[in-house]
């Protein structure tokens, strides 16, 4: 008998504590989700810049109404990782960026389950102030620096509504007449239509640099005075505190732009924005943008259902900082990694594009506290790999045979790296500054 009793009073117990649990998982269950209070905030922080009235993206997603016929949609690219356009892989490398539009996990869950549960609107006194974005025809940084100090133009030019791939290469005068320095660049179409016309732009610095009659900056990496490249998802470049690049008097600017077609005529141009550091103000530190091929002499030759595999190394002959990782390919281009070889023979791996998309060339902007620091006589590794079968979805033709070209079906592969190069004594320092820091954070 007292045993039965002793069994009772623990069932009791028990049954007890399971109500006290899930009253308290009650009170910690979330209400439902809805798009007012809870995925507003995240499409204004993460989707807003490209998807609004106006701009770049095919939809607006500022209100519920734009919202929720697309929300099987927005579930299924947030959940594969598709949408926002980041495609680094998250498990190795730097995961400390200064231009990260990313999703976290807990966003991503958020929204898949706001759209399981139904896609509620909500109250709409919950939904946050309307974000005010800055006006398409204004450049991004002048807010910071007030509109740039300088501004070169390419001419004109109409891409018609169906033709062949084109590339327009002017030179345009800068119109300096004394030396100055560079804390910030843009380079963007003049126009939102512009974009759908413009595959990327590049402008290159033309200049003579002291002792060297007639010569053009020569910069690591193999690329004759580089000095700005545009892609979508591209928006500009502003130079760490106490860095810059170097301008000269009577330089010009080389325009190389990839038009393409799209179904109706189109006249842009290309706009470069330059902002100067004051007169008198000088860096310390000069920054270069280099490309940085993956495949040595240009050497691509990827059989038609086959995957292709290119690699190359570049030896850093100064110390640096490496301010950027930007891939560049084609259709074909599936992945892109950038590795360190140091000079005691340690491999780091720096960032690994392993799901790269041509439709975005995004520029992966390293934080502060962890761009690389890198002596002299590091080995830079870029591996890239090409899939020409018919399992890579963007793949017009897997039975082709595809080499190195600029056209869109062809294919290339290198990397966009602004470093900023500086003496083993400043690099020693700079190693010392980072390590106290990183102290301090601890």
């Amino acid at each position: 008998m007292a045993k039965n009793r002793l069994c009772i009073f623990v069932l009791v117990a028990a049954l007890m504590f399971a109500g006290q649990a899930f009253s308290q998982d009650k009170l910690n269950t979330p209400l439902t989700l809805t798009f007012t209070k809870d995925v507003a905030p995240i499409f204004q922080e993460k989707c807003e810049a490209c998807h609004r009235v106006d701009s770049i993206a095919p939809m607006s997603l500022v209100t519920y109404e734009e919202v929720r016929p697309w929300a099987k949609s927005i579930k299924e690219r947030v959940s594969k990782g598709q949408m926002p356009p980041w495609h680094v892989d998250k498990t190795v490398g730097i995961q400390h960026f200064a231009n990260d539009r990313s999703l976290s996990q807990a966003q991503i869950d958020t929204i898949v389950k706001w759209v399981d549960s139904g896609a509620l609107k909500g109250d709409a006194k919950n939904m946050p102030p309307k974000k005010e974005w800055p006006d398409e025809a204004k450049w991004n940084f002048a807010s910071q620096f007030g509109p740039p100090d300088l501004v070169v133009k390419s001419p004109a030019y109409k891409v018609p509504a169906v033709a062949q791939d084109s590339w327009f290469k002017p030179v345009v005068e800068t119109g300096l007449t004394e030396q100055r320095w560079v804390r910030a660049i843009e380079i963007r179409p003049s126009t939102v239509k512009g974009r759908k016309v413009t595959h990327h732009a590049l402008a290159r610095l033309q200049q003579q640099e002291a002792g060297g009659a007639g010569a053009t900056v020569q910069e690591v990496g193999g690329s004759a005075g580089l000095f700005m490249e545009w892609a979508v998802g591209k928006q500009g470049e502003i130079m760490r505190p106490n860095s810059g690049k170097l301008m000269l008097p009577g330089s010009k600017i080389i325009f190389e732009v990839h038009y393409h077609s799209v179904g109706e005529e189109i006249t842009d141009q290309v706009e470069l924005g330059i902002y100067l550091y004051p007169k008198g103000q000088e860096p310390k530190y000069r920054q270069t943008l280099g490309l940085f091929s993956s495949v040595a002499g240009r050497n691509i030759d990827i059989a038609p259902n086959s995957i292709f595999m290119g690699q190359s190394f570049t030896t850093l002959r100064q110390a640096g900082r490496i301010e950027n990782f930007q891939p560049h390919m084609h259709l074909r281009g599936k992945a892109m990694s950038l590795e360190a070889i140091l000079p005691n023979g340690t491999t780091m791996m720096l960032s690994h594009v392993n799901k790269f998309d041509f439709n975005w060339m995004t520029n992966y902007i390293y934080a502060d506290d962890a761009a690389p620091l890198l002596p002299r006589g590091t080995v830079l590794k870029v591996t890239s790999w090409y899939d020409n079968t018919t399992a890579n979805r963007n793949n017009p033709d897997p039975d082709q045979w595809v080499g190195f070209g600029d056209r869109t079906v062809d294919e290339m592969g290198h990397a966009w790296i602004n470093i900023t190069y500086m003496s083993d004594d400043d690099y020693s320092a700079e190693v010392a500054k980072r390590n106290a820091t990183n102290k301090q954070q601890q």
